[in-house]
């Protein structure tokens, strides 16, 4: 495995201010999604820093090292297709845009980071054009094979403009969860604002950093993530950029999100309550202030300790515990609370890309859920705990034979 270093951001990524402090120190990892083949086991797998700052002039939220994204893209093993609950929320999504905006039938929907097509799925079931952008080649490949026309590349100015010479203009852009992941968000809005019609609507759902803070989902703080996004410094960004933020909803996904709107034009009358209202309950938590993060490191090792005094009490009782779920998130969690193989005996995961490889740098292995079976563990830790109810439900019989399934974060439960 070839090493890559990772590059520093000194400025801020919204505003360009060189204002940063650091708010939030991780346990180092390798890059989340980094899973490995049996026979790669004995090769070094580099971590890199997970350092949390704040800008003091916008107060955006982000990372400062950046990995390099061929490193943390090109050989990605998340599918959004293997989730029913994803599956149902990008259903309801789709429709949710058409009704509210009405894409012309003479355009086409364009995802950035469509992944396997899942979404675009649903906008072509409606009749309407679709093009997906994801930088994953097998998955890529994947979608294509599935009848959703897709470009295998990064979503750059470049990119934007050879879509919109074959292509021409977009009514709607969307990017789900991926406008945390660029480096150069200015050259990313820039590409989007070229593709869309003059009428036309950017709308992207990203993990909403009043969520992470006040539930301490900490997990979702990885190298691919570079932005933890609020709607007060998103406001300026894209006023300054040459668009409006007009709409924002909070949506349950990831343990909490925000869904917004931006038109390709600086028009304040488009403005909905739903901004003023996000940008009121931010400054009333104290988001916008470098002081309310200060607690978040001593909550993060509170959560620790319980999970950890659980687990131990549950090993010295010759207890097995398995992990469920391979998400992202699991990377972070299982370093920063020091979950190794002493701990957990394997993990289990629904996705087909996952089966049969090795954590990233813990090495625990990934099996399928029939291991659950085979070799009955007496817990199940669920590290993709966003989706515990359903998987609770899927794996009711392992309850049944007096399994018991515990659930690490918001807060710890044992079921």
């Amino acid at each position: 495995m070839v090493k890559k270093e990772i590059k520093l951001k000194p400025v801020c990524r919204l505003c360009n201010s060189s204002e940063l402090s650091l708010v939030l120190k991780l346990e180092s990892t390798p890059p989340a999604n980094a899973f490995i083949h049996k026979e790669d086991l004995n090769k070094e797998q580099k971590k890199y820093p997970l350092e949390v700052f704040f800008c003091e002039s916008c107060c955006h939220v982000q990372l400062v090292e950046v990995v390099d994204p061929k490193e943390l893209f090109e050989n990605y093993v998340y599918v959004s297709g293997t989730s029913k609950v994803f599956i149902n929320h990008f259903s309801e999504y789709a429709k949710s845009i058409v009704d509210k905006y009405s894409p012309s039938n003479q355009s086409y929907i364009l995802d950035i980071g469509s992944n396997d097509g899942t979404f675009l799925k649903f906008f072509k079931e409606m009749g309407f054009s679709v093009l997906g952008v994801d930088p994953a080649k097998k998955i890529s490949e994947k979608a294509q094979q599935e009848g959703i026309d897709t470009i295998n590349d990064f979503f750059t100015l470049e990119t934007s403009n050879k879509i919109k010479q074959k292509h021409g203009e977009s009514s709607i852009i969307t990017a789900n969860n991926v406008f945390a992941h660029s480096d150069n968000l200015k050259e990313m809005t820039r590409a989007i604002s070229n593709l869309l019609t003059k009428d036309g609507i950017f709308i992207f759902e990203v993990s909403y950093l009043l969520d992470v803070y006040q539930k301490t989902l900490f997990d979702t703080i990885y190298h691919e993530h570079l932005s933890y996004h609020s709607v007060i410094p998103l406001i300026s960004f894209f006023k300054n950029n040459g668009m409006t933020l007009i709409d924002v909803s909070r949506v349950n996904t990831h343990g909490g999100s925000i869904r917004c709107a931006v038109k390709n034009k600086n028009e304040e009358k488009d403005i909905s309550e739903s901004v003023k209202n996000c940008v009121e309950l931010e400054k009333s938590i104290g988001l916008n202030k470098k002081s309310t993060f200060s607690d978040f490191a001593l909550n993060i090792q509170q959560r620790k300790e319980e999970l950890n005094n659980f687990l131990d009490l549950i090993k010295s009782q010759g207890k097995s515990i398995a992990g469920f779920g391979a998400p992202a998130k699991a990377t972070t969690l299982m370093y920063e609370f020091g979950l190794k193989k002493d701990i957990l005996d394997f993990i289990v995961d629904d996705s087909p890309l996952k089966q049969g490889l090795f954590s990233p740098g813990l090495h625990i292995p990934v099996l399928s859920s029939d291991s659950i079976i085979d070799f009955k563990p007496d817990y199940l830790l669920i590290l993709a705990w966003n989706f515990a109810d359903s998987i609770i439900k899927k794996n009711q019989k392992f309850a049944d034979h007096g399994g018991k399934f515990i659930v690490p974060l918001p807060n710890l439960e044992v079921i």
